[in-house]
């Protein structure tokens, strides 16, 4: 590992959220002054949106690094497909409280017991709900009641809401949250870092790490990592790791820009090598969603950057930026779906109307738009379908990436 050849202490380039790490950039700075700002008012809600790898999940972990337990109660949770009961339950076990069954009161009322104790004992409570965007409307309303919890004229729990961009969306423009939205005392949305501020994050994780100087770095390299990055933390992440097992490979102590795009041309490569093995050899009927998932999601060859078990025939990479582009693709048909429902049952009340005065020729549009309706519920459900396959193979993919990281064994260049 690159981490041995230049005498790293640590992988200053790992995936994970880790608050060691913690860069504070301008849009970090001022996410957390809103942070700040809305913990003083010790009520309602707090947002921080973001892309995919902006830093929300490290930003929260420094936030909970950073706090006084003597005077702040925290608990995160991490959420995924979850209706009201569940979420309940879900921040009930956060919080270490153990409720028998699946009782949705009874839960409720070991929540609001333990936030009467916090409050007598002086200490504020405060609830972190990572990934907001899997959310449902209706979770999203037991979040609310949750923050009706007061102590007098006190509120007794405050809640920090980290989702995608979509989740913003959804706060702004839901009608059935309008009460939420109403409760919401500071927002912020992540922005990419600025172009001069890559090469200082970088060299804060490397300091972090315990580097000494070895390597050192072209200036022109922060320019260009900038430009392939965006800007964004964990693409940086992605190809610095790429970029440190190369030089080390090639026993470099300077990194130069002609590194860089090296590993980029071959990072593209690794992209692209499903494509054309699909085109070499047709794919079977009986895997074919399988193939169609894998290949949306950016699973290529070259895994784990080079390196594969050798019984394995065969190695698996992901590109961050095609699953990515999936999701949204995939987000943005399911929205497509629900407005074509919406707009036919609206249809279906239109003509419902003129059915009064025309019964005959209503009950037929009648049919025929439950017709319709009942192919958009069928398209959705497909849709759900693949949603799940496609999280399912994400979590795979990313865990595997993980146990990879945290292993030590020897690895070879992509």
């Amino acid at each position: 590992m690159y981490d041995d050849f230049y005498r790293l202490s640590a992988r200053p380039f790992q995936l994970t959220p880790d608050p060691e790490f913690y860069f504070e950039s301008a849009t970090h700075k001022k996410a957390l002054s809103y942070l700040g700002y809305g913990l003083a008012q010790s009520e309602g809600f707090i947002v921080i949106t973001g892309e995919v790898g902006a830093g929300k999940s490290t930003l929260a972990a420094h936030l909970l690094a950073s706090i006084d337990p003597a005077q702040l109660t925290a608990a995160q949770i991490v959420t995924s497909k979850l209706d009201g009961q569940e979420l309940v339950h879900m921040a009930a076990r956060a919080f270490g409280l153990d409720v028998a069954g699946h009782d949705k009161a009874a839960a409720l009322a070991r929540i609001e017991m333990f936030l009467h104790d916090e409050a007598r004992a002086g200490r504020r409570c405060l609830l972190v709900v990572d990934e907001a965007q899997n959310l449902s409307v209706e979770a999203l309303e037991e979040l609310r009641m949750l923050s009706n919890f007061q102590l007098g004229a006190h509120p007794l729990l405050q809640i920090l809401l980290l989702g995608q961009p979509e989740f913003r969306t959804l706060l702004q423009g839901s009608p059935r949250l309008e009460q939420l939205r109403q409760r919401v005392i500071a927002t912020h949305h992540l922005a990419p870092m600025e172009p001069e501020e890559v090469g200082p994050y970088v060299e804060h994780r490397l300091v972090r790490a315990g580097w000494n100087g070895n390597p050192s770095f072209e200036p022109r390299f922060y320019a260009d990592l900038a430009r392939a990055s965006g800007g964004v933390p964990r693409r940086i992440n992605q190809i610095l790791s790429r970029v440190l097992l190369a030089g080390a490979l090639e026993q470099a102590s300077r990194i130069e820009a002609g590194l860089l795009h090296a590993v980029l041309d071959d990072m593209a490569a690794d992209s692209a090598a499903p494509a054309a093995a699909a085109t070499e050899t047709p794919a079977p009927v009986a895997p074919a969603v399988e193939a169609t998932s894998s290949q949306a999601l950016g699973l290529t060859a070259d895994a784990f950057h080079g390196d594969a078990k050798p019984e394995a025939p065969a190695r698996h990479d992901f590109d961050l930026a095609a699953i990515e582009a999936a999701m949204a693709s995939r987000d943005e048909q399911i929205a497509e779906l629900q407005q074509a429902v919406i707009e036919v049952a609206e249809m279906r009340a239109a003509h419902g109307d003129e059915a009064a005065a025309a019964q005959a020729d209503g009950t037929a549009r009648t049919q025929a738009l439950e017709a319709a309706l009942s192919d958009a519920a069928a398209r959705i459900g497909v849709l759900e379908h693949r949603l799940a396959e496609q999280e399912q193979a994400i979590r795979h993919v990313l865990t595997m990436l993980i146990e990879w990281f945290e292993t030590d064994r020897p690895k070879r260049a992509a």
